[in-house]
């Protein structure tokens, strides 16, 4: 990667960080399309001195991760009206000192249920009640589809079925039937924890679409345990580049090469 005084610089921040394929994915896609640009993976503990930085540095744009993606919003200076809905950024574009928030994790979510099953009338159980289930709930719920959201805090999981008009479910209550769909959106299963998984294996059922936004490994517990149980499979490979080309689109202004950023996630994958 080779860099002078015009070089453009992008990052991801959260915490965990170091299984972060964005600056793969992201430095690929500059490369191909010849755009001078660097991305960089930064672990954030202490959020707001960080978007300080981000003013002061004049970084151009953010990818927000676990678990930044609600605390952010009070710190930048607008919000895009979908992000605002959602309740949730994973995405910010520094305009001249100006930092505006963004969500496409609803978007690349939908995307990658819609290629392999009908949303509209599903049952869907989201896990978990961060960032990711708000802005994915909020987009089955726009598809149509009848969201719970299934999470181990009540108070936690409670709220955020209030605030997108989903139902709630203990975790702990959650059994496989009568779900057409699961979507894990916990980091459970994500590298290095790869023995981890939200639910219980005897909770996945034959026929039942299962996806897990973790794309590090490529095939978690969850999925190879769905497998096994007969149930049809999307990992996070998908959904990532998904919102990564919607990223690359909004900092850079050019057609994001979405299949060239599939590659460069699978390949440093091991696949």
């Amino acid at each position: 990667m080779l860099t002078d005084s015009h070089t453009s610089l992008y990052g991801v921040i959260g915490d965990p960080i170091s299984h972060s394929l964005s600056p793969v994915m992201h430095g690929r896609a500059f490369s191909h399309v010849g755009h001078n640009g660097a991305y960089l993976a930064f672990r954030v503990r202490d959020l707001a001195p960080a978007i300080a930085g981000v003013r002061a540095l004049g970084i151009r744009g953010l990818s927000v991760t676990i678990p930044h993606k609600v605390a952010v919003m009070s710190l930048l200076d607008e919000l895009d009206e979908m992000a605002e809905r959602i309740g949730a950024v994973n995405t910010v574009i520094n305009r001249e000192g100006m930092l505006a928030g963004y969500n496409s994790d609803g978007l690349g979510a939908v995307k990658s249920l819609s290629e392999k099953t009908v949303i509209k009338g599903k049952h869907v159980a989201v896990i978990g009640a961060g960032g990711a289930a708000r802005a994915i709930g909020f987009g089955i719920h726009a598809e149509q589809g009848n969201v719970t959201i299934v999470n181990r805090s009540p108070d936690k999981g409670e709220q955020l079925a209030r605030d997108i008009r989903a139902d709630f479910l203990p975790l702990s209550d959650f059994r496989g039937s009568g779900w057409d769909i699961l979507i894990n959106t916990t980091p459970l299963g994500m590298t290095p924890n790869t023995d981890t998984t939200p639910v219980r294996k005897a909770s996945l059922e034959k026929g039942m679409v299962v996806m897990d936004i973790v794309y590090n490994p490529l095939k978690t517990r969850l999925l190879k345990e769905a497998e096994a149980a007969g149930c049809i499979t999307i990992d996070g490979v998908s959904m990532f580049v998904c919102q990564g080309a919607f990223q690359f689109e909004l900092w850079t202004g050019e057609t994001a090469p979405v299949e060239v950023m599939r590659q460069a996630v699978l390949k440093a994958l091991g696949l």
